[in-house]
């Protein structure tokens, strides 16, 4: 029996638009705890879009933007960039560099790029992306989650009421039986 291919990235995209405050008080505690979450999120779809309608990398882009205020009373953008769909992307750090500078450039606001990594391949955790020549350095730093890391936390998974725990569950297992349609 021919398995029927994963759709991972839009219950991903789906989920993190309908739960983002739930998704930074599991993946990124220290981002959540300075957005003041009694004033409501923007999505905004339209701003990414005219952000990679010209990307040059050529990937099915998976990412999500969004406006949150935070504690100080300033706005902020979040670029969320989701790598569920598991391919391995050499270009992945420049890509978040890229779509975080031409935010910026744009619309003249500070972006915050976040990473979730659903591959299955424990060395991959790209964390940075910079380049310098002589005393010249450029550098961006971004917090990244590896779902595989989830594996070994089960119980705990099973214990949380974030809808995330059960994203994370969801997504290992799908993994887990790929190739194995009767058990999936």
């Amino acid at each position: 029996m021919t398995d029927i291919l994963a759709k991972y990235d839009e219950p991903w995209k789906e989920a993190i638009r309908t739960y983002l405050e739930p998704l930074f008080a599991f993946f990124f505690a220290d981002i959540h705890a300075q957005i003041d979450w009694s004033h409501p999120y923007r999505v905004l779809d339209k701003e990414l879009s005219e952000l990679v309608g010209g990307s040059e990398t050529g990937t099915q882009v998976s990412d999500l933007l969004f406006e949150v205020k935070l504690l100080t009373g300033q706005p902020a953008w979040i670029l969320i960039h989701v790598e569920v769909q598991s391919p391995y992307e050499s270009g992945f750090p420049e890509r978040i560099y890229r779509y975080n500078y031409r935010a910026f450039d744009k619309y003249s606001q500070p972006v915050v790029s976040v990473a979730i990594l659903g591959d299955e391949r424990p060395w991959w955790r790209p964390q940075s992306y910079g380049y310098s020549l002589g005393s010249y350095r450029l550098s961006l730093e971004f917090p990244t989650v590896k779902l595989l890391d989830y594996q070994q936390r089960w119980p705990e998974l099973e214990a949380s009421s974030n809808p995330f725990a059960i994203m994370v569950m969801a997504h290992l297992k799908t993994k887990a039986t790929t190739g194995d349609f009767p058990e999936r």
